[in-house]
Formats: C-alpha cells, sequence, structure tokens
C-alpha cells in the first residue's frame, strides 16, 4: 500500500512539474503569446471556442478566425492561404486549443497552443 502511494505521489509530482515546462516547438506563454501580437504581424490567431464564446465575457481578439474545435478536422482547409505563417491556436483556457494545435500540426501547419487560453490572455492585459 506504501508502495503504491509513494509511485503515484511521485507521478503526480512529475505530471506536475512537466506540465509547466513549455514546449518552445508547440507551445506559447502568454507573454511570449502578446510578444508574438506585437511583433509578428503575420501572426494568425485561430480561436477554437465556440461563436458564442466570442461574444461572452472573455470576448476575443480583433482579427482571429474562428473555427470552433469540434470543426477543426472537417474545416481546417480554411487556413491553407497560412500553411507558411505561425498560427497561434487559442481557447477559454487552453485545452481545447491544444487538440487543435496537434491536429494542424499533423496536417503540416507551424501552429502552436496558447497555454492558459483567454483566461490568462485578459488576466495579462488587465494588469
Amino acid at each position: 500500500m506504501k508502495k503504491g502511494l509513494v509511485v503515484l505521489i511521485m507521478f503526480s509530482i512529475f505530471n506536475i512539474f512537466s506540465k509547466a515546462q513549455v514546449n518552445p516547438e508547440k507551445e506559447l506563454s502568454i507573454d511570449d503569446f502578446i510578444k508574438e501580437m506585437k511583433n509578428n504581424k503575420s501572426l494568425v490567431i485561430v480561436d477554437v471556442r465556440t461563436p458564442e464564446e466570442l461574444v461572452g465575457p472573455l470576448g476575443k481578439i480583433d482579427g482571429v478566425i474562428n473555427i470552433p474545435v469540434q470543426e477543426i478536422t472537417t474545416r481546417f482547409n480554411e487556413l491553407s492561404k497560412y500553411k507558411d505563417k505561425e498560427i497561434a491556436v487559442i481557447c477559454r483556457t487552453g485545452n481545447r486549443s491544444t487538440f487543435g494545435t496537434d491536429f494542424l500540426i499533423s496536417k503540416g501547419y507551424k501552429a502552436k497552443n496558447v497555454l492558459g487560453g483567454m483566461v490568462k490572455y485578459r488576466q495579462k492585459i488587465s494588469k
């Protein structure tokens, strides 16, 4: 019993620390996302939330392309003209955008997930 508990605790600690690391190949921290928005005028932002969420309390970022995550596998070709551009994929908290990012990468896009999503973005810009 104790050995199993120790293994579970160690796994949990490892999992927490591994998630805290940003994978620069496919993730953007909020700070890096904001820098990219300012410095990279060709950055494409894909918001994978529902259209209803875009008019909700978190709002939307001007110029985003909205493709809900439920539709990304059938609508990704709408992004074909941006295949050579960097794409930042965002949602509410960064969970749905993880799927969207992974899918776009699998199709050859230069996509990165925005960690923390719109919640972290709004917190950061309201300071």
